[in-house]
C-alpha cells in the first residue's frame, strides 16, 4: 500500500512541476485557442452560421469533403446555403465532435497550425442519418487580436467510409432488382413464345 502511495505522490509532484515550467504566455494563446474551437464548435452545433463567420479570417480557404473549395466568408456562407436550405437542399440536420491530436503548433506567436478528428453527424432530407469520421487540418493566425481559421481541409477515408458503403448497398440491390427483373422478363417471353407456338 505504502509502495502505491508513493508512485501517486511522484505523479502528483511530477505534474506538478511540469505545470510549473509552462510557460505563461504560451498558456494564454492555447487558452486563446480553445476558445476559438468551443465558439466555433458551439455555432456550427446550433447552425449559426453568422456566428460561424465571426471565426473565419475575411479570405479563409475552405476544402470541404467533396473536394469543393470555398473561398472567404461569403464563398463560406454561400456552401452552406447550398446545403441546408433552398429548393435543392440535402442536409436537414448538421452538427460535429471535433478533436485535436495536440497543441497547437505555434511557427510564430501569430500563426498556428492545428489537426485532429471529427465525427460529423448528418440527417439529410431524404430521412437518412449517417456519422462521417474525418480528419482535418487548419492554419489559424491572429489578426486584431483575434484568433481567426484561414484555412481548413477536411478529409475522409476514401477506402472506408459511411458513403462508400452506402454506395456498395445500393449497387447490391441494383444488381439484386436487375437479376429478378430480367428473369422475370425472360420467363414472360419464353411463356409468350409458348403460346405463339
Amino acid at each position: 500500500m505504502n509502495k502505491i502511495l508513493w508512485i501517486l505522490a511522484m505523479a502528483v509532484l511530477s505534474f506538478s512541476l511540469a505545470a510549473a515550467d509552462v510557460d505563461p504566455k504560451m498558456e494564454a494563446t492555447h487558452n486563446e485557442l480553445r476558445a476559438l474551437r468551443a465558439g466555433l464548435l458551439e455555432a456550427m452545433n446550433k447552425g449559426d452560421i453568422d456566428k460561424e463567420l465571426t471565426y473565419l479570417h475575411t479570405n479563409a480557404v475552405i476544402t470541404w469533403h467533396n473536394a469543393e473549395v470555398s473561398r472567404g466568408r461569403q464563398g463560406v456562407r454561400d456552401y452552406y446555403n447550398r446545403l441546408t436550405s433552398g429548393p435543392d437542399k440535402m442536409v436537414d440536420k448538421f452538427s460535429a465532435d471535433i478533436n485535436v491530436d495536440e497543441l497547437t503548433l505555434l511557427p510564430t506567436e501569430n500563426t498556428g497550425i492545428s489537426f485532429g478528428s471529427s465525427v460529423e453527424h448528418f440527417k439529410l432530407t431524404n430521412g437518412r442519418s449517417f456519422d462521417l469520421k474525418g480528419r482535418w487540418t487548419a492554419t489559424l493566425i491572429k489578426e486584431g487580436g483575434q484568433w481567426l481559421v484561414a484555412s481548413l481541409h477536411v478529409s475522409t477515408n476514401i477506402f472506408d467510409n459511411v458513403m462508400l458503403d452506402m454506395a456498395k448497398k445500393y449497387a447490391v440491390r441494383a444488381v439484386v432488382i436487375s437479376i429478378i427483373a430480367g428473369g422475370l422478363l425472360g420467363w414472360l417471353i419464353g411463356r409468350r413464345r409458348k403460346v405463339v407456338a
